[in-house]
Formats: structure tokens, C-alpha cells, sequence
């Protein structure tokens, strides 16, 4: 099937996407209003961006009527009227669940950590709350907001932070800052309503060895 996305619509055009891109990483991010009121939402458009400064990035979309939803205009630079911070929490199995709620739509005035049942914890470098139930927190600062559809509905943007603080597990790295993949087991979204774990993987050398290698096999 050949598809020119300008002859589908929104909804089909996300479909499309969602189902090919499988497994995707889940952040959910923490952010506050100026108003003192925490904000937890999950996306699973996010990745890393480099080391050097650590950044990262997650993509919140326009809402149905094209406005910010709560987590960007929370995050975006206080130039643009935000408060500049975000918290990115990991999404472990053990409480893909309460992740998952935390996509139900509340008005700003309420927070998705009281319906979730998620523990915001303080923070050390940025004012929003991490999550205490994540292995992993990355605290971040937003460096910006590049916006591929401003004010119409399901545009992308993608916020971009600089990471100021991490909070790993204890018994989830070693003196190498070597992260076991076991102990934060986490979670992939696939596409609709489906998740994976990460406990089957393989190992394969990089470049021309892995030309010779041999068949995967999953080491758990």
C-alpha cells in the first residue's frame, strides 16, 4: 500500500504512525503550574538527544482545538509564559497502570497524581515533583519548543530539556553507570491500547561483526 499522508486524515495519519513505530519508550512527565498545581501525563513520543549537554526530548500534541494541553504549558521557556521545568519519569511494570491513568484528562486545577495514586516526591534542581515509584527521574530544564503545527489540532511540538539532575535506584546502576535493564523493567508503548516489556533481549557486536554473529537469542 503506497499513502500520501495529505489524502488521509488526522486520525488515520496517527494510527499510521503509532503502529510502526513499536516499541516506544514512555515518559511521564511531571511538570507544575504557576499556580502550584503538579501535572503528570505520559507520552511515548520521547527520546534521548545527546549527551553533551544530557538532553532529551518528548512531544506533547495540540489538543482537539488546538490548544496547549497542560504539561506544555506548564514546560515551555518562561519566555513563552511557562515556568521553564519538566521531571521525565521512567514507566516501570509494576505501575503501568497508574502511568496509563494519568492520561485521563482533568481540568488544570486537579492533578493526575491524586487520581493515579502516584507519589510525588521533591525534586533537587527543578521545582516540579518526580515520581517516587519511577527508577528513574530525569530533572530537566526546557531549552525549547520547536512547534511543527501551531494552534491546529493534534499539531506536534517537541519540547526539548537539558537534564540538570537524575535520581536512579540504587540496586538499578553500578560505579560504571552501567543500568540494569532487569531491575527498571520497563515498559514499551505498541500501537491502540497495546504495551511490551523489555525482558526479552540479545546481544549483537556493532558494525561489520554483526554481519557474523549468528542468529539472536533472547538472554533474559
Amino acid at each position: 500500500m503506497d499513502i500520501n499522508p495529505a489524502e488521509i486524515d488526522i486520525a488515520s495519519r496517527y494510527k499510521l504512525l503509532i503502529g510502526c513505530l513499536v516499541p516506544r519508550p514512555i515518559a511521564v512527565v511531571s511538570t507544575i503550574s504557576h499556580g502550584g498545581i503538579p501535572n503528570l501525563a505520559p507520552f511515548s513520543f520521547f527520546n534521548g538527544v545527546g549527551s553533551n549537554p544530557l538532553t532529551l526530548l518528548f512531544c506533547p500534541a495540540n489538543a482537539a482545538d488546538g490548544s496547549e494541553k497542560d504539561t506544555l504549558r506548564n514546560c515551555k521557556p518562561v519566555a513563552e509564559g511557562g515556568t521553564g521545568e519538566f521531571v521525565v519519569n521512567l514507566a516501570p511494570l509494576s505501575i503501568i497502570r497508574r502511568v496509563v491513568a494519568a492520561a485521563e484528562p482533568l481540568p488544570p486545577d486537579e492533578s493526575e497524581f491524586d487520581l493515579s495514586g502516584l507519589t510525588a516526591a521533591p525534586s533537587t534542581g527543578v521545582r516540579p515533583p518526580r515520581v517516587l515509584e519511577s527508577p528513574v527521574s530525569f530533572e530537566c530544564q526546557t531549552m525549547q519548543v520547536v512547534r511543527t503545527n501551531p494552534g491546529e489540532p493534534s499539531g506536534g511540538n517537541i519540547v526539548i530539556g537539558r537534564v540538570v539532575h537524575v535520581h536512579v535506584a540504587d540496586e538499578a546502576i553500578n560505579e560504571r553507570f552501567h543500568i540494569d535493564p532487569g531491575v527498571i523493567d520497563l515498559v514499551g508503548r505498541m500501537g491502540g491500547a497495546s504495551y511490551c516489556t523489555t525482558r526479552d533481549r540479545f546481544d549483537v557486536p556493532v558494525g561489520r561483526a554483526a554481519l557474523s554473529a549468528g542468529d539472536p537469542h533472547p538472554a533474559r
